[in-house]
């Protein structure tokens, strides 16, 4: 019976007869995702959320090098956060910075958790015990030094309203050890947002806040907003 090999496989058979073709992988030992275009690795990794691609990851050697793509990371920023910083080269990757963007924001969740429990305590916490931070409420007034910005938000605190911000449009950049995060508060639908923005300082393996500043936003030229910190 004659046989005659064919590109990494073989064809055997009569003469007449159709002969059977056996393929090879063009890449023996090498898995089909090894084998697929870096872009559509990407791709299919942009599909996954924060857990499921750190899961990922601690899978195998092979997922844990697909999961740790820089573009994946990228990818997924985008999607979860914005698209404002596609530009940037972040200094340690993108994987560090989406979780150094997730830390900045869950800290800027908790200063506004604090605000709605009326906690100086937290808040002492929260800032930098330094004499540069800055605060300026939305009444326009500046408190300089950690010593007045705590009388000021104790004054605030010390109101019988309760403050129950809802809070949209976050966005966060961060640099190294310091980050800023802007965004609109709401206290009611009715009324206009308050303008925020907030700086931190990473000290001591902590993020501490620096700066805030709180301002209205006018609309139709008018302040409809009841200054209230």
């Amino acid at each position: 019976m004659p046989s005659t090999s064919v590109a990494n496989g073989s064809v055997n058979g009569n003469a007449g007869e159709r002969p059977d073709v056996v393929v090879a992988d063009d890449k023996a030992g090498v898995s089909m995702m090894e084998q697929l275009v870096p872009e559509i690795t990407t791709h299919a990794l942009s599909y996954l959320d924060y857990p499921s691609l750190c899961r990922l990851s601690m899978t195998n050697s092979l997922m844990r090098k697909a999961a740790n793509d820089d573009n994946a990371w990228k990818a997924l920023y985008h999607k979860d956060f914005t698209l404002e910083q596609d530009a940037i080269t972040p200094v340690n990757g993108w994987k560090a910075y989406y979780a150094t963007t997730r830390a900045i924001i869950s800290v800027n969740t908790g200063f506004f958790n604090i605000i709605r429990e009326r906690s100086l305590q937290d808040m002492a916490q929260l800032w930098l015990n330094s004499d540069y931070v800055k605060c300026i409420h939305a009444s326009g007034e500046l408190f300089s030094g950690y010593a007045e910005v705590m009388q000021s938000w104790q004054l605030c605190f010390n109101w019988e309203q309760g403050f129950d911000f809802q809070v949209h449009n976050v966005r966060t950049r961060i640099l190294t050890d310091m980050a800023w995060v802007t965004m609109k508060a709401y206290l009611n639908v009715d009324a206009g947002p308050f303008l925020i923005t907030n700086v931190f300082e990473y000290h001591n393996g902590r993020w501490h806040m620096v700066h805030h500043h709180s301002s209205v936003m006018l609309i139709d030229g008018v302040n409809q907003q009841v200054v209230v910190h």
